[in-house]
């Protein structure tokens, strides 16, 4: 014969066993839209504004990975770039961002399982002798030991929480390619400031020595007036020069000292601590590795950032679709209770329930519906935004490589422009000399020659920053595969 209470603990077994095998069962469907990555415009077998001089691309020509800017070759800024990643306090945003995104990534997965939860209590209890329905017989007085555990489950039916940790882990890998464009567009602005501090003091340099070419020609036109060949209209006109070239000597310095002090902020270092020597840009920009077109959307951590959103936004679909179907809860509580601690933990104490229960919405005046409507809308609006992150990607290598390749035909250009007003101040000041020609025809010439030497160094400037530009749109040597995995 079996024991008392035996059918009991068996019938109660089963049901357990019944109920995981429902949860297991039931958790196979999964309701919404399968995730497509959304189509873009083919990419062109070749990039249109290459240079001429450049190498044809293969798919094996790569920037170097992490640390682009060590391409340049340049001590200085390499030392500067390395500081960026442990100083920057936007960049340190950026993490904190990624690592809250990979937080909720935590909090979804949790819905997959039993939450179980223990409230352990203990009391003595008086009883009012004069409350209502008072029998002599009853205890007034006596203690109540509480041991429960309760555990509760809501079965994902039809894939809600799985989809809900779909849409946070491409949230989260989104988060990790923001992190990454930030970082790209750190490390490229340092470089832009470092490039364009040092056309700075190319540009002083050019300066000082033209103050220095003027001190001279003033002397000269002094030495004229004293001697009775030229008129105080000359050395009031080199005078004029002289001291116009100091100030665009001193202006140089206004400008420097900004690109310095954001150079510092980049770093993670105050302005007032923090200097960079003169260097004079004299380096011309390196051949660029470009790859081909068809790898610029795995390489850009923008576009890959784009492309999960564009996932998160699919599951959000999936989310809204659930809300059509019952939503089904599992639970159980089991526990011991007694009046002393000596039986508490005796068979008679023991208590336990298990029950299920579903919930289904039969009208809620078309809230269901504009949610999944709305889920529908934000996810053709992420598709579109995609979209157009891939058509400006392939804008701004475009825009760069242009303006490296006009860039240099243009400082070609200049170069010869340089070199012709330089021996148009020489023959000029030779015939000054000579007393053939005005003062007017000397300082004309110089100054077409300070101008042109000035666009020539502007234009050495602007094609290093393009270069860094053009390293950015290619983005950084990053890859897709570096999305972490959740």
């Amino acid at each position: 014969m079996k024991r008392p209470g035996t059918c009991g603990r068996h019938a109660a077994t089963a049901g357990l066993w019944i109920a995981a095998a429902s949860i297991v069962l039931l958790n196979g469907c999964t309701v919404g839209p399968k995730y497509v990555q959304p189509t873009v415009p083919p990419p062109p077998p070749a990039f249109k504004e290459t240079p001429s001089n450049w190498g044809q691309a293969s798919p094996q020509d790569q920037l170097p990975k992490g640390k682009w800017w060590e391409i340049y070759g340049d001590t200085q800024l390499n030392s500067l770039e390395e500081t960026v990643a442990v100083s920057n306090q936007n960049l340190k945003v950026a993490y904190q961002e990624y690592m809250s995104a990979r937080d909720l990534v935590r909090q979804a997965r949790s819905q997959l399982f039993p939450t179980v939860a223990v409230q352990p209590s203990g009391s003595r209890v008086q009883l009012s002798q004069n409350r209502p329905n008072f029998f002599p017989t009853t205890k007034t007085q006596y203690s109540d030991i509480v041991l429960p555990a309760e555990l509760s489950y809501e079965v994902d039916l039809w894939g809600q929480v799985r989809r809900t940790i779909e849409s946070s882990r491409e949230n989260a890998q989104a988060s990790a390619g923001d992190l990454e464009n930030v970082s790209l567009s750190l490390h490229s602005e340092l470089a832009f400031d470092y490039f364009s501090l040092r056309g700075l003091d190319l540009q002083k340099q050019l300066l000082d020595a033209t103050v220095v070419d003027f001190e001279k020609a003033l002397q000269l036109t002094e030495a004229r007036y004293h001697g009775g060949v030229a008129s105080d209209v000359d050395v009031a006109q080199a005078e004029t020069q002289l001291e116009t070239t100091r100030a665009q000597d001193i202006e140089t310095g206004v400008a420097r000292a900004q690109f310095e002090h954001a150079i510092a902020v980049l770093t993670g270092q105050t302005a007032s601590t923090f200097s960079i020597p003169p260097a004079p840009l004299t380096a011309a920009p390196p051949q660029i590795p470009l790859g081909v077109p068809s790898e610029l959307l795995e390489r850009r951590p923008d576009i890959a950032a784009a492309e999960r959103r564009v996932a998160s936004a699919n599951a959000q679909i999936g989310i809204a679709t659930a809300a059509y179907y019952p939503q089904i809860s599992l639970a159980a509580s089991g526990g011991l209770e007694s009046t002393a601690i000596g039986t508490l933990f005796t068979g008679p104490s023991a208590l336990w329930s298990v029950g299920g229960s579903a919930f289904e919405t039969v009208l809620d005046g078309g809230r269901r519906r504009a949610v999944t409507q709305q889920a529908r809308d934000n996810h053709e609006a992420t598709v579109a935004s995609y979209r157009e992150n891939v058509l400006e990607a392939f804008q701004q290598v475009e825009d760069n490589l242009a303006a490296l390749r006009l860039l240099d035909q243009e400082l070609t250009t200049q170069q010869v422009a340089v070199a012709s007003a330089r021996r148009s101040v020489d023959l000029s000041t030779a015939r000054y000399k000579r007393g053939i020609t005005t003062y007017l025809e000397v300082l004309t010439a110089q100054s077409i020659a300070l101008s042109d030497e000035r666009t020539a160094a502007d234009l050495m400037t602007r094609r290093m920053t393009a270069s860094v530009q053009l390293i950015k749109a290619l983005g950084g040597g990053w890859d897709r595969t570096q999305l972490p995995k959740m």
